[in-house]
C-alpha cells in the first residue's frame, strides 16, 4: 500500500495554487479552536452530505454542483461505479477564519492561500471548500481529487498521465445554471502553448514526482500535457469521439502493457505526439455541453442546523482522520459533556484510544457507539475485530456474524470481505475464500494487495499459473511494499508456473542489508525514537531508528491506513526489516524501512501455512 513516514504524523493535502503537487503537514499544536465556533448546518442532497457555517444557498449549491459532476460520470459512464465503502463528507466553509478553525495544521504555510482541498482516506473522505471564493475554477482542486476517487474504485491500476490527464479535464468542468461544461479549457492551457512539451514516449511512462524530482516546473508541464493528451483522446476527429481511448483503457485492465496497448488502440507513439503538438496550438478547445439532468432541485435538499456537541464530533473526526488531531479529544470530550449520547462522539473516542493503545477502552467505547446507533458500521468493524477470537469454528463463527453485520449496514466496505476471506481460509474452504477476496478486489481494484491475496489463496488452491499471473501483475504496476510483497508471492511460484522469459525483482534499497521473521515487540521513546525486535528463527534481532525512516504494510491489515502507528499492534506481523550495520555490536542495525505482510491463516488439515521460498514465522 506504499510507504508511509514514521518519524513524524503527516498527511498529504493538495496546494490549489501550485501545480496540483502535493505538500505534507507536520502536526503541530495550534492555538485556533473549533469549539469557540458556532454550530454547523447540515444540507443533504441524494448523494452527498455538506457541513456549512455558510448560509444555506451557498450550501445547496456547494452539494449541486457534486451531484452534477456525479451525474456527469453517471450519463458518460453508465457502468461506472459512483459510490464507495469510504463516504465523502463535504465541508464548505464561509471564509479563511473559519478555514483555519477547521484544518489548522493547513496554515502552518503562512503563504498558503486555499479555496479548497480534498483528503483520500480508506474509511473517510472528505472535501473542503472556502465559500469567499466560490468562483469558476477555484474548487478544481477539489474536483480533481474527486474524480480521483471515482477512478480508483473502478480501475484496478491506470498509468500516471491517464489517472492525472482524466482527473485534469473532468476537474475542470463548469457549471451553470442551467448546462455543465466538460472538457473546459485548464488554466495550464498556456503553459502549454508556450512551452516545449515533454516527449511522449517519456510522459507515457514515468511518474512525474520521480523522474522530474525538484523541478517543479516540469511537473507542472506534466500535468498540462496529460490535460491535453486526455482532451485530445476525446475530441480529435481522428480519435473517434473518444471510442480509441476506451479501447485502450480496456487493454490496461484485461492486463496488456501499456506501450503495446496503446500502439494497438491510438496509434504510433511519434504520429501521436505530432498530432498532439498541433492540437495543443488550436485557437480554441472543445467541451461537451450537457444540459442540467433531471436531479433533485436544490430547494427539496434538507437542511437542518446541527447541535453544538455533533458539530464538534464532526469536525473531531474531520481532525482525526485528516492526522490535524491536536485538538480532538478535547472537542470529542466537549462533545461527550454536551450530550453523553452522542454516538459519533463515542465512536471518535473509540479511535483515540485505539491510536493510543488503549483497546479496553477503546471496545467501551465501540460498543457504546452501536447502542447508540446501530447504522455505525466502523464502531460494528473494530468491535468485531478487537473482540475476535479465531481458536474455533464457533469463535470464528461469532467473528463471521459480526463482519456480516458489519456489510449489513455498508455492503461497500471492503477490509470486511478481506476478514472473512481469513476465517473461510481457517476453515478450510478455499473457495469461499476466494470469492470474498474477489469481491475485495471488486470494491477497492487500486488497493494492490487486495489482488495479492487472491494470488496467494490461488497459490494454495494450486492454481499455481493463475498466480503467477497475479503477483507479476502487481510487481510491474505497483512500487515499494506492494512491488516487494507481489515478489515475495512470484518466488513462492514453482518456477515451472511462472510465465516464460518474466522477471520479476525485489526493489531493494543502497548498502542496505535485509533481515525476515516476526516482530516481537516495538518500543516508541520521545522524539520519535522507535526500537524494533524482530525474531529470526532462533535469535532475536534489535534494530533502532537513526533519522528518517519508512514503513509500509499490506493493504490486508485489518485496521488499515487510517489508523495505522507502528507503536501499537503490529506485534506478531510478518516483516521484512531493511537496515545498514551500526557503528558498534549493541544492536543489530539502524532500520531504514519496515515492510509489515499479512500471513494466510494455517489450513486445517495440517496446521501450518502454505511454505514459503524462504523461512517465515507465522502469526499466532
Amino acid at each position: 500500500m506504499g510507504w508511509r513516514q514514521v518519524n513524524s504524523i503527516s498527511r498529504p493535502l493538495l496546494n490549489c495554487l501550485a501545480a496540483l503537487s502535493a505538500f505534507m503537514l507536520a502536526l503541530v499544536p495550534s492555538a485556533s479552536c473549533f469549539a469557540d465556533q458556532k454550530s454547523l448546518t447540515e444540507v443533504r442532497s441524494p448523494n452527498f452530505r455538506v457541513l456549512t457555517d455558510g448560509n444555506d444557498r451557498q450550501a445547496r449549491r456547494i452539494a449541486r454542483e457534486f451531484e452534477e459532476m456525479r451525474a456527469v460520470f453517471a450519463i458518460g459512464f453508465p457502468n461506472l461505479r459512483l459510490s464507495t465503502g469510504a463516504p465523502l463528507l463535504i465541508f464548505a466553509m464561509q471564509d479563511e477564519k473559519s478555514m483555519k478553525a477547521l484544518a489548522p495544521a493547513l496554515w502552518t504555510d503562512k503563504k498558503l492561500k486555499v479555496s479548497g482541498f480534498f483528503q483520500h482516506g480508506w474509511e473517510k473522505q472528505f472535501a473542503t471548500v472556502r465559500l469567499d471564493q466560490d468562483l469558476p475554477g477555484a474548487f478544481q482542486v477539489v474536483y480533481h481529487e474527486y474524480v480521483h476517487s471515482l477512478l480508483h474504485t473502478n480501475f484496478r491500476w491506470l498509468p500516471t498521465w491517464l489517472d492525472e490527464g482524466l482527473a485534469e479535464f473532468y476537474g475542470s468542468t463548469r457549471f451553470g445554471d442551467n448546462k455543465v461544461y466538460v472538457g473546459a479549457p485548464n488554466p495550464r492551457v498556456r503553459l502549454l502553448q508556450r512551452s516545449t512539451t515533454i516527449p511522449l514516449d517519456i510522459l507515457l511512462t514515468v511518474n512525474p514526482r520521480v523522474y522530474f524530482r525538484g523541478k517543479d516546473d516540469q511537473i507542472a508541464m506534466f500535468y498540462a500535457e496529460s490535460w491535453a493528451l486526455v482532451h485530445f483522446l476525446v475530441f480529435a476527429p481522428e480519435m473517434e469521439k473518444g471510442k480509441k481511448l476506451t479501447h485502450f483503457s480496456a487493454l490496461l485492465q484485461q492486463g496488456d502493457q501499456q506501450m503495446k496497448a496503446f500502439r494497438e488502440a491510438i496509434g504510433n507513439v511519434k504520429d501521436v505526439q505530432n498530432r498532439l503538438e498541433k492540437y495543443i496550438q488550436a485557437f480554441a478547445f472543445q467541451s461537451w455541453v450537457i444540459d442540467n439532468p433531471g436531479l433533485t432541485p436544490d430547494k427539496d435538499f434538507s437542511l437542518r442546523k446541527l447541535s453544538k456537541a455533533e458539530s464538534d464530533a464532526e469536525v473531531a473526526s474531520y481532525r482525526l482522520w485528516g492526522r490535524d488531531g491536536a485538538e480532538a479529544p478535547s472537542l470529542v470530550e466537549q462533545a461527550l459533556k454536551e450530550d453523553p449520547n452522542q454516538a459519533l462522539a463515542h465512536e471518535e473516542m473509540g479511535f483515540i484510544h485505539f491510536r493510543a493503545g488503549q483497546d479496553p477502552d477503546a471496545v467501551r467505547e465501540f460498543t457504546r457507539a452501536c447502542e447508540l446507533d446501530r447504522q455505525r458500521y466502523l464502531s460494528q468493524y473494530f468491535k468485531t475485530m478487537m473482540e475476535a477470537k479465531r481458536e474455533t469454528p464457533e469463535q470464528r463463527g461469532a467473528l463471521q456474524a459480526g463482519l456480516l453485520r458489519t456489510l449489513e449496514i455498508n455492503q461497500q466496505f471492503a477490509p470486511a470481505y478481506v476478514q472473512l476471506a481469513m476465517g473461510e481460509l481457517a476453515d478450510g474452504h478455499d473457495a469461499k475464500a476466494l470469492g470474498r477476496s474477489r469481491k475485495a478486489e471488486q470494491l477497492e481494484p487500486s488497493r494492490a494487495g487486495y489482488h495479492l491475496l487472491s494470488g496467494q489463496i490461488l497459490l494454495r488452491m494450486k492454481k499455481e499459473q493463475e498466480a503467477a499471473d497475479v503477483a507479476k501483475f502487481v510487481a510491474e504496476r505497483w512500487h515499494g511494499p506492494d512491488h516487494n510483497e507481489a515478489v515475495a508471492l512470484w518466488n513462492r511460484v514453482p518456477p515451472a508456473s511462472r510465465p516464460p522469459d518474466a522477471v520479476v525483482v525485489e526493489e531493494v534499497q543502497e548498502q542496505s542489508q535485509a533481515a525476515e521473521g516476526m516482530i516481537i515487540a516495538v518500543t516508541c521513546g520521545e522524539k520519535n525514537d522507535r526500537e524494533v525486535t524482530l525474531r529470526r528463527g532462533d535469535e532475536h534481532l534489535v534494530f533502532k531508528s537513526q533519522g528518517r525512516q519508512m514503513t509500509g504494510f499490506s493493504d490486508t491489515l485489518w485496521y488499515g491506513a487510517d489508523h495505522f502507528n507502528l507503536c501499537y499492534h503490529v506485534a506478531g506481523m510478518h516483516a521484512v526489516v531493511r537496515y545498514r550495520p551500526p557503528v558498534g555490536n549493541e544492536y543489530a542495525g539502524d532500520w531504514l524501512s519496515i515492510e509489515l505482510r499479512n500471513e494466510l491463516p494455517a489450513a486445517p488439515d495440517h496446521g501450518a501455512a502454505v511454505e514459503s521460498a524462504t523461512p517465515r514465522e507465522q502469526t499466532p
